[in-house]
């Protein structure tokens, strides 16, 4: 298993969290031992998170993806398919967290994926829960992405946007 390690002014992917910069090792007494911490702080929300420096990974703590993962990722939005059946909300909700905690940019990537559809392909407009899921997996997927392939985040978002846009019409000449 490859063990990640990554220098202050790097960027890491926090499953939970997104997107942030190693700021600094700090050293810390837990419980009477002494542990080394990666001291991030995230760049949506500024919070910063503590991640120790011997097993990031079972945090889940990962490098930005490359662009060629950043690519695989967007296909998914091709798909036409959706994730989670068409059950009471409370259990697609559950199954979507699932899927956001996962730390998988293919799991995040399905939940937006299955929202924008009902958002824009059925014309719908979601519920509160439903907006903030969504939220959640943008705030998780774009800024990695957008990292990934050296664009911003608003040309994702309007790359994403495009897979679920109708068709131009065409228009008839009479």
């Amino acid at each position: 298993m490859e063990v990640n390690s990554f220098k202050v002014g790097e960027k890491a992917v926090h499953p939970a969290h997104g997107v942030g910069e190693v700021m600094g090792i700090e050293v810390r007494d837990i419980a009477g031992n002494r542990a080394s911490f990666y001291v991030i702080k995230i760049l949506e929300t500024g919070t910063k998170v503590m991640v120790p420096v011997t097993a990031p990974e079972s945090v889940g703590l990962r490098a930005i993806m490359s662009t060629t993962e950043a690519n695989k990722v967007l296909e998914v939005f091709r798909v036409d398919e959706r994730s989670v059946g068409s059950g009471p909300w409370n259990r697609r909700q559950r199954a979507y967290n699932e899927m956001i905690k996962s730390g998988s940019p293919y799991e995040v990537a399905k939940v937006l994926r299955d929202l924008y559809s009902i958002k824009f392909k059925n014309e719908k407009d979601l519920s509160y829960g439903e907006r903030r899921l969504m939220e959640q997996a943008r705030g998780l997927l774009f800024r990695e992405i957008a990292l990934a392939k050296k664009v911003t985040e608003s040309a994702i978002e309007e790359e994403i946007a495009n897979f679920f846009s109708p068709p131009a019409a065409v228009v008839a000449a009479s």
